[in-house]
């Protein structure tokens, strides 16, 4: 006797019930495992993109909006800071690297970003084509802007204020493409980067002074920059990317620039951890909505197989008639409740991962990989098999305690 057979052929017998306790357990495995995903992949996008920067210092404000606007790019900056100021306060012995950053424009709302090449390489970006940016107004793309945008080698575009794609164009200052990097699934991909002296070229009034090749130079080694005297008083950047040359600086640098400068020093790491704290409630709220539909699922699941039961008492006394043993009708039973809880947990990871793929493709970069399964959902698969279990128990043992001489008799 075919137990598996019969079983599956029972829930096909009464579909609105069986579709009913599936899409139940599928819309809550969904839920949670995209709050997984979802929790999972932006740790990691987090990591990656904060890696070797221990500090951003910029203009006084939200240190949140600092980190979001300086490391992700998904926020406007908090202000400028005087470049002279900013040589200053990059001397500190506590200090290992410092990578200068001008923000401000944008190209149909991927973000121009000034600075050093040390930035790119920041990321380990590697070019796939070209060369990197050296004279005023070239730039390198990333890869995700290349690829939306059709730019390569040689193109030419002007910049727009802001990050809005609506915004007004800087007429009469073209930036030439000269390379395009290679994808590194970072906020990389998404940027368009080019050297400081060219976004200060781009917000140069008209009938400002523009400084000639003999004016004296003034070298800024440990920012990597080279600017006239005049620069060096009157320019700004926005921020500066800072690592620390040993331990002790985590203690005493962002102490000493909150006190001792008019800038503002935030820890990404330390942001990062209150903004998932403030996530975190929602993430919570939503699991536990998912576990809720789970638990409601399995309840549909036991008084399904209860309702289906006691309509069937007469078709399994007839089963152990024809030579069926108790421990066969209790498997008949629990496999019923087995394959719909099965059914609803496979189901539900898919549609989560078919989701996370989906906005991968929308959005971009949210989620490089979305098709990587996490331990934790085997441990979803291993509760919504033992909720079938639990579910199926009872109705189970009725189904084993059944007594064919009275079941026949009745019949």
């Amino acid at each position: 006797m075919n137990i598996p057979y019969l079983s599956l052929k029972s829930l096909v017998k009464k579909p609105l019930t069986t579709f009913l306790s599936w899409l139940l357990l599928a819309f809550g495995v969904t839920i949670v495992v995209i709050i997984l995903l979802a929790s999972s992949q932006l740790k990691s996008e987090i990591s990656k993109n904060a890696q070797g920067i221990d500090l951003v210092v910029g203009a006084k404000g939200s240190p949140l909006q600092l980190i979001l606007a300086n490391i992700f790019h998904v926020d406007f900056p908090t202000g400028n800071i005087g470049l002279k100021e900013a040589a200053r306060v990059s001397k500190s012995r506590y200090i290992g690297s410092a990578i200068p950053l001008s923000l401000g424009d944008s190209y149909r709302g991927f973000r121009i970003v000034g600075s050093t090449q040390d930035y790119p390489r920041l990321y380990k970006a590697e070019l796939a084509k070209g060369e990197w940016f050296e004279d005023h107004m070239e730039v390198v793309v990333g890869a995700e802007v290349a690829q939306k945008e059709g730019l390569s080698v040689g193109d030419t575009f002007e910049s727009q204020h802001g990050l809005s794609e609506d915004a007004e164009a800087h007429g009469g200052h073209a930036f030439q493409v000269v390379g395009v990097m290679k994808p590194t699934y970072t906020v990389m991909d998404k940027l368009i980067v080019t050297g400081i002296h060219s976004v200060w070229e781009v917000h140069e009034h008209e009938g400002e002074h523009h400084h000639h090749e003999e004016d004296s130079l003034i070298e800024i080694s440990h920012l990597g920059i080279s600017v006239t005297s005049e620069e060096f008083d009157e320019k700004e950047i926005t921020s500066l990317l800072i690592s620390y040359r040993s331990p002790m600086g985590a203690v005493m640098l962002p102490r000493s620039i909150n006190s001792e400068s008019s800038f503002q020093a935030a820890s990404p790491a330390f942001e990062t951890a209150r903004l998932f704290n403030i996530i975190g409630v929602g993430v919570k709220v939503l699991n536990g909505l998912g576990l809720l539909i789970i638990i409601i699922s399995a309840i549909s699941v036991f008084v399904a197989l209860l309702n289906s039961l006691k309509e069937r008492k007469f078709d399994i006394a007839i089963m152990r008639s024809m030579g069926a043993t108790r421990r066969q009708i209790f498997a008949h039973i629990l496999i019923e409740g087995l394959l719909i809880t099965f059914a609803g947990a496979i189901s539900g990871l898919v549609i989560a991962h078919v989701a996370m793929q989906v906005v991968a493709n929308t959005i971009g970069g949210i989620a490089p990989e979305p098709w990587v399964i996490l331990q934790e959902e085997w441990l979803v698969l291993a509760g919504c098999l033992a909720i079938g279990v639990v579910a199926s128990l009872i109705p189970a043992v009725m189904a084993y305690k059944t007594d064919i001489s009275k079941t026949l008799a009745k019949g």
